[in-house]
């Protein structure tokens, strides 16, 4: 199998996705990619201060700045691909910001306007710990807040609001090394997006950015025969993990436990009601994002909660 290297350029970062982009580089499945994304704002300079205005790859983006698309031989729509995320490497700084926009949260909290209250972090990726300007110190659990592929309709999309089809913009902080991620293709050669490096996040992303910085991601890419679920799902570290978005909390949970309770059929034999009361016991629901348009859920089935 044959490793490709992606890094950040004019030619090789977009800020939508769209079936009708051109791909940067084509591999065969099972191939290694080694990708380079900048942060979300694409910034080519590191803020010296909190909130600092640096020179940005694409001026005025619409969305995220991706690295990508990048083509699969041989996916067609119907196939699952498996991103297996081999490691993921932060930059030395990142930056988190809130209150920068008016959305429902920051309404809520009484802070819809701004003023934008900033941090600035210094990242050790070899220490695994990040810590901020006035001095708060976490661990590092870094992941890409996207991964995604071309959705199946004509035109340009917004890179903001997750996908059911696709993904792109999941957010799940469960996305670290060693997972692996299963996005059904829309379209043929997949054409996949990566980006949004977040060093660390809390579930649910409340303020509307994680601690954002450039990231360096080595995975394997792969298709893969019939999986027990066709929607996007992963396993990781944690868990089992199924996923609902959309612009009603409810639904986004219905769908998440929906395919969930289907795995768990398929994983223990059961019918639907016996794995729901199963599911009862062990499931655990979390808000992936808030942040984005479109609420996100995650349902986790916990390593070895079930003998």
């Amino acid at each position: 199998m044959t490793t490709h290297r992606l890094d950040p350029a004019p030619q090789t970062t977009v800020d939508v996705f769209s079936r009708d982009h051109s791909p940067v580089t084509s591999i065969d499945p099972g191939d290694t990619v080694v990708v380079r994304s900048l942060d979300a704002n694409g910034y080519l300079a590191r803020q010296n201060s909190p909130g600092e205005a640096q020179p940005e790859l694409i001026p005025d983006a619409r969305g995220h700045c991706l690295t990508g698309p990048i083509a699969v031989r041989g996916a067609r729509p119907g196939d699952m691909l498996a991103l297996h995320l081999v490691s993921l490497r932060p930059d030395d700084w990142g930056w988190t910001v809130a209150a920068a926009l008016d959305t429902p949260v920051t309404r809520r909290l009484g802070l819809a306007g701004g003023p934008p209250s900033w941090l600035l972090w210094e990242l050790d990726p070899d220490a695994g710990k990040g810590t901020a300007d006035r001095g708060f110190v976490r661990a590092l659990a870094p992941f890409l807040g996207v991964l995604g592929v071309a959705p199946p309709e004509p035109g340009e999309h917004s890179t903001i609001p997750p996908r059911a089809v696709g993904g792109g913009n999941i957010d799940c902080k469960e996305l670290v090394a060693g997972a692996t991620l299963y996005l059904p293709v829309a379209v043929p050669d997949a054409l996949l997006y990566l980006g949004d490096g977040h060093a660390a996040q809390g579930d649910g992303e409340v303020g509307g950015t994680a601690i954002e910085c450039a990231m360096t991601t080595e995975a394997v890419v792969d298709l893969v025969p019939p999986r027990p679920l066709a929607s996007i799902h992963a396993e990781t570290p944690a868990g089992r993990i199924t996923f609902g978005f959309d612009a009603d909390l409810n639904v986004a949970m219905g769908d998440a436990l929906d395919a969930m309770v289907g795995w768990m059929q398929v994983l223990f034999d059961l019918e639907k009601g016996t794995a729901l009361a199963l599911a009862s016991t062990c499931v655990d629901l979390r808000v992936t994002q808030v942040a984005n348009q479109t609420w996100g859920v995650h349902a986790v089935l916990p390593t070895g909660v079930i003998a």
